[in-house]
């Protein structure tokens, strides 16, 4: 393979690993827990949270750690679509 073929080769693996990126940016995950839930985009950033009704200060404790579960919950959701949609491009996805 000459050094022009390699070349073009990579511009088109870096092309589709850019548009698999962007398709992953721009889908939602929702995460949930027993009380809460929350809705989290592929650059792993919070757009929305939910909070079952009925909360009082009481459950302040409970409820915190129902948001960090379902935000775990989102997170790994985003982790495992990346890995299903770059892993295919041999771990080249670190170079977006």
């Amino acid at each position: 393979m000459n050094m022009q073929n390699l070349m073009q080769q990579a511009q088109r693996m870096q092309r589709d690993m850019q548009k698999k990126k962007e398709e992953i940016d721009k889908t939602l995950f929702t995460g949930k827990s027993e009380m809460v839930e929350v809705v989290f985009n592929g650059k792993k950033e919070m757009v929305s949270i939910k909070i079952k009704d009925g909360i009082t200060g009481d459950d302040l404790e409970l409820l915190e750690d129902m948001i960090v579960l379902a935000s775990k919950d989102a997170i790994s959701k985003v982790d495992k679509e990346i890995e299903e949609k770059m892993g295919s491009l041999g771990g080249l996805g670190g170079l977006l």
